[in-house]
């Protein structure tokens, strides 16, 4: 009964320990070898603080996003709790923004289910625009053109919806600028 059941592990062991991530990595490479290869920068969410800066989504995670303890807050739309924290984030998103009279993006005061997502909805960064234009001296119609340039597509053309990653945006924004960003990057 031993060797059958040694036998049993060495080759499963083989299998789901070494050739299925080895197979998958290969199949990253070829299939995504951008993706595969990232340096790190825009895959997780970073706090940019000051007014010059797209903020992104709030994070779940403490300190904030710290991919160490990703996680949601785990609080559900009906929750007194969550609500009250989106009160308080849709106000704090109306005083940074003064300009902006329509509603506030959902993106701007919700954390992502892992509490690290880099990525915003359009509206929410076009919702930031005035702001950061006001704050860098930098015209509307060059904010916008840096914001299309860094919208992502549909995956696959048909999955999701376009999404814009803050990290990136911020990126170009402080080269445009030639300046070094006030933010918290982990």
């Amino acid at each position: 009964m031993i060797r059958p059941t040694l036998v049993f592990l060495t080759v499963f062991t083989a299998l789901t320990g070494l050739a299925y991530p080895l197979g998958l990595t290969a199949l990253a490479q070829l299939a995504f070898p951008v993706q595969a290869n990232a340096s790190g920068l825009g895959v997780v969410g970073q706090a940019f603080t000051g007014p010059g800066f797209f903020e992104g989504r709030p994070s779940a995670t403490t300190p904030p996003y710290n991919g160490e303890s990703s996680s949601g807050s785990n609080l559900g739309p009906t929750n007194p709790a969550f609500l009250d924290q989106v009160k308080v984030r849709v106000a704090a998103v109306r005083a940074a923004n003064p300009t902006q009279s329509g509603p506030v993006p959902a993106d701007l005061v919700t954390a992502s289910g892992s509490g690290l997502d880099p990525h915003l909805s359009v509206a929410a960064a076009r919702y930031q625009v005035a702001r950061v234009a006001a704050a860098t001296g930098r015209p509307r119609e060059v904010l916008d053109a840096l914001i299309e340039a860094h919208t992502e597509g549909r995956w696959l053309g048909v999955f999701g919806e376009p999404r814009v990653n803050v990290v990136a945006l911020n990126t170009a924004l402080v080269r445009l600028a030639g300046v070094a960003p006030d933010h918290d990057a982990r």
